[in-house]
């Protein structure tokens, strides 16, 4: 277990409560719910706030 690993096994969606799984779109670096809610990495900074959630099946 790398050290951003068990960083990630501590972060939750604000929303639902779901853990996060890193994922990259188009070049660009998200944490992600297993329903598809997408949270921006901005410089290695996840933006866990609710108003920056991207709801599945929209653009960022």
């Amino acid at each position: 277990m790398t050290q951003a690993d068990w960083v990630l096994e501590l972060l939750r969606c604000p929303l639902t409560g779901q853990t996060l799984a890193p994922v990259t779109l188009d070049g660009q670096e998200f944490l992600q719910t297993p329903s598809g809610i997408r949270y921006p990495v901005l410089d290695g900074v996840p933006v866990l706030l609710v108003d920056a959630a991207i709801q599945p099946g929209t653009q960022p």
